[in-house]
């Protein structure tokens, strides 16, 4: 059984795809699209309000003689989504927006209507100060006011900033030198630690120099040495580290007991030894007999 999904069809090797008739729909042909609506709008047949990204299974075609610098409009019909009437509207690559055609208003949009604001002011400024040269000297000397309190401001914003990184520094050297100090401190601890070991040691252990025994490795080595740099001279001592004793007196045993452990043997030592029990006879209180075998006769 061949697959269901295959990668690779079967062609005869008389194919010809020149004889395939090739089928020619019309030239300005429609097709159906899933969108989302580009912006609010109102029905003008029933009023609903359809919000933007509403989806829509939409009709698409190309706009006859309309383009922008070569770029195609395209229009899109949609339907009412309450009373069914159609809705058109249109590509606006102008603007860079869609445009509503037939059926349906656009929703006021304030930012839009700010853009449009701020333009024909712009106009009516070019236009009045062409008109009227005081008015252009009026403008300009506005602007520069304006310029200088802005420059102001941002001076201002500047000094902060600078003032708080200031700030913030001192603080950085202030934690930087606690830590400095609390790092001395350490140290100094730790110093004064390995001097107090450093003299635990010294009390336990000495140097004390040795001469050199003549049989041993070591002092034939050293002397080698010392006969190739000066022959003349003697064999130098050395150092040995012992242990020292902490008295000439070795301490008793029992000294290095614990108290109640001297007592216990002090008291042992004083009394009488302890006396020794009787065995018990373990038959007899078992009631058992042991019956004695007589004697064979010869």
């Amino acid at each position: 059984m061949s697959e269901r999904k295959v990668l690779n069809k079967y062609f005869p090797p008389d194919f010809d795809p020149s004889l395939i008739p090739r089928r020619r729909g019309p030239k300005n042909s429609q097709q159906v699209v899933r969108l989302m609506a580009p912006f609010s709008m109102r029905c003008n047949t029933c009023g609903e309000y359809i919000y933007k990204g509403k989806k829509f299974n939409a009709r698409k075609e190309t706009v006859d003689g309309e383009d922008y610098y070569g770029i195609k409009i395209f229009r899109f019909y949609i339907k009412c989504t309450l009373c069914s009437a159609e809705i058109t509207f249109k590509t606006d690559p102008k603007n860079t927006d869609y445009s509503a055609e037939h059926g349906a208003s656009r929703n006021f949009e304030p930012w839009r209507e700010e853009k449009v604001v701020e333009e024909e002011d712009r106009l009516a400024r070019l236009e009045e100060e062409e008109n009227n040269p005081m008015k252009a000297l009026e403008n300009r000397t506005v602007d520069a006011k304006r310029e200088m309190d802005i420059l102001d401001a941002l001076q201002d914003i500047r000094a902060r900033n600078a003032r708080n990184e200031r700030v913030g520094q001192a603080s950085d050297l202030v934690s930087r030198m606690t830590a400095e100090e609390e790092e001395t401190e350490e140290e100094r601890e730790r110093r004064l630690a390995e001097e107090e070991d450093e003299m635990l040691v010294r009390e336990v252990f000495s140097k004390v120099s040795m001469p050199a025994l003549p049989g041993s490795s070591s002092a034939a080595a050293a002397a080698a040495d010392s006969s190739v740099d000066s022959p003349t001279e003697a064999t130098s001592p050395q150092l040995v580290t012992i242990k020292r004793k902490a008295d000439d007196v070795e301490p008793e045993l029992r000294s290095l007991l614990p108290e109640s452990t001297r007592v216990v043997l002090n008291a042992k030592s004083l009394g009488a030894p302890p006396a020794k029990k009787p065995k018990s006879d373990l038959k007899n209180k078992l009631g058992i007999k042991i019956a004695k075998k007589g004697k064979v006769a010869v």
